[in-house]
């Protein structure tokens, strides 16, 4: 029998590799790849918008868009463990940046602080989002450190969706049934290690996925609206959603790719481009029980091949529209 020997890893202290936070943790934090590593932690697309961003006397860390919604997003450093005064500043940035989503990093959080950011999530809607998270360098041997980073509090969708629902008198029988479907949805796609990424799972009929381009994104439909028949009868979509200045130039920029995006896909699409709104829909659709838990697993199938496809063939086309 031959015994595998192998190597262990050693911790490495952040100031050895980050002097300063300025002028080292930032900008190496700002480089795409290493955002894009924090991006699958929280489980949020991010576009950089800016590094020491004003805030009156102060400058925010790092300010991002999140790339599903457009919503911003704050990020604050720190090389050392978590004080009053960075969470001052936070809320600070916050509300004069209006910020959906504020993500605190440090050495390490202290009770204190890790029990003011449940707090906070937990006392406000679900327009907003807090997380704190440890960063941590480790090596082995003589290797280039690697990071990790470690959610230590994040908000909690199915409680805090439920809770607002409640409030808002919105948690009827079917949204309750949405809300199981998305929670469950999200952890099939988790599951299958899908390269399309879900979004907070809510009491509603649809559920958001990011594109990687700020004003579009992909979107699954579980509804007990048919459009295509328009009758009460349930339903299933995939869909591309443009909003916002360029939603109808893009859509005409698409539209004039039809042909080769439908050949790629191997379908037709339904092609929605309504003159009273500025958004406009490319999508797919099925008729299917979506009151039926025991077809979940089937339709959840449907769902990620639609989307992967989607994300293959509309992905770049979005990306690179100016």
């Amino acid at each position: 029998m031959v015994v595998q020997t192998l190597s262990r890893l050693e911790k490495v202290e952040l100031r050895k590799v980050f002097a300063t936070e300025a002028t080292d943790f930032t900008p190496w934090l700002s480089e795409a790849e290493n955002l894009a590593l924090l991006a699958e932690t929280i489980g949020i697309e991010l576009e950089l918008s800016s590094q020491e961003k004003e805030v009156g006397p102060f400058r925010a860390d790092i300010l991002c868009r999140n790339a599903a919604d457009g919503s911003w997003v704050l990020i604050e450093n720190q090389l050392e463990r978590t004080d009053h005064l960075h969470l001052g500043q936070l809320m600070t940035y916050a509300a004069g940046l209006e910020v959906a989503t504020i993500v605190w990093i440090a050495e390490r959080f202290v009770d204190e602080h890790r029990a003011a950011m449940d707090w906070l999530n937990e006392i406000t809607g679900k327009k907003f989002a807090f997380f704190g998270l440890e960063v941590e360098l480790y090596k082995i041997g003589d290797s280039v450190p690697a990071p990790r980073f470690n959610v230590v509090c994040k908000p909690n969708d199915w409680s805090k969706a439920v809770k607002t629902a409640a409030l808002q008198n919105e948690l009827t029988e079917t949204t309750a049934l949405q809300l199981r479907f998305w929670t469950a949805f999200k952890d099939y796609m988790l599951e299958k290690k899908s390269p399309v990424r879900c979004q907070k799972p809510f009491p509603q009929h649809w559920m958001d996925h990011s594109i990687g381009r700020s004003g579009a994104h992909l979107c699954s439909i579980a509804s007990t609206w048919d459009s295509e028949q328009g009758v009460y009868s349930s339903e299933f979509r995939v869909e591309l959603y443009l909003d916002g200045n360029n939603a109808k130039q893009w859509f005409a920029n698409l539209m004039a790719q039809k042909n080769e995006i439908e050949q790629q896909l191997g379908e037709t699409l339904t092609w929605h481009n309504p003159e009273t709104k500025k958004s406009c829909r490319i999508y797919v659709r099925k008729s299917a029980d979506f009151l039926n838990e025991s077809l979940w697993e089937e339709h959840f199938s449907w769902l990620q091949r639609k989307l992967e496809r989607f994300l293959q063939v509309f992905g770049p086309r979005v990306r690179s529209m100016e």
